[in-house]
């Protein structure tokens, strides 16, 4: 597969989005992404399957989509809709395992992107093998090392939804709130956090670079940022 010039998704537009196997028929919609709070790559998108397998939850990789940009509201995956029936199942209220990740990988024959030292594994693209002469890399943002979690689980995938709302928190206090997220329909790494300031700044919205987070507490429900205030006001604010 070519890949050419990335773009920036807005995750949020992709929440409610249907889905079609490929052998035919919608096979849900998208409820929820799952990404990774130490490389920042979108690792699976949460698919609620609805009247087709009522009450189920699905996993989709972003090794099953050419890529998330299509047109209209219905994204085709390379998957058959038995594929997907047959493929472990996951339960809402409970974090996903790498004991799950590695079921899941098996069953369709994924490289894991644990393994490797790329993004994804032996490659910086999902469901391709990058060709060095083909795309200069874009690395991924620095990592942080995420607070210790008392979970047993993989404590590095974390639910989009659950941080929208989240403070930004700047070097000399609070700057505002997190209303979406930008990542790159490539590699599918988020690169920018949206936000907006609320009262300190009359409403003003900005992107911070995903590199420039220090840490996120999910016991304080904040993401803290390197930046001072005054450097978030003036970020530009883009579309979005």
């Amino acid at each position: 597969m070519l890949y050419g010039y990335a773009m920036l998704q807005i995750v949020k537009q992709l929440f409610g989005n249907t889905l079609a196997a490929s052998d035919g028929g919608h096979i849900g919609h998208i409820k929820d992404v799952y990404f990774d709070d130490a490389a920042w790559a979108v690792r699976y998108l949460v698919v609620d399957t609805g009247s087709w397998i009522p009450g189920r939850l699905v996993l989709i990789s972003p090794h099953a989509f050419g890529s998330v940009i299509e047109g209209g509201k219905a994204l085709s995956v390379n998957l058959t809709k038995e594929q997907i029936e047959n493929s472990p199942s996951i339960e809402s209220h409970k974090p996903v395992s790498r004991q799950y990740e590695e079921e899941y990988y098996r069953y369709y024959g994924w490289p894991s992107y644990w393994n490797g030292g790329g993004l994804w594994g032996m490659s910086a693209f999902p469901g391709a093998l990058w060709d060095a002469g083909a795309l200069a890399v874009v690395p991924p943002p620095e990592p942080f090392t995420p607070e210790p979690s008392t979970q047993t689980e993989d404590a590095h995938l974390r639910s989009a939804k659950s941080v929208l709302n989240y403070a930004l928190e700047a070097s000399d206090g609070l700057a505002g709130h997190v209303t979406d997220f930008a990542m790159d329909d490539k590699s599918w790494v988020i690169r920018q956090i949206a936000g907006e300031t609320g009262h300190l700044f009359a409403g003003k919205k900005f992107l911070v670079a995903t590199g420039e987070v220090e840490r996120i507490s999910y016991e304080e429900f904040k993401i803290v940022v390197r930046l001072t205030q005054e450097q978030i006001q003036q970020s530009p604010a883009d579309s979005l």
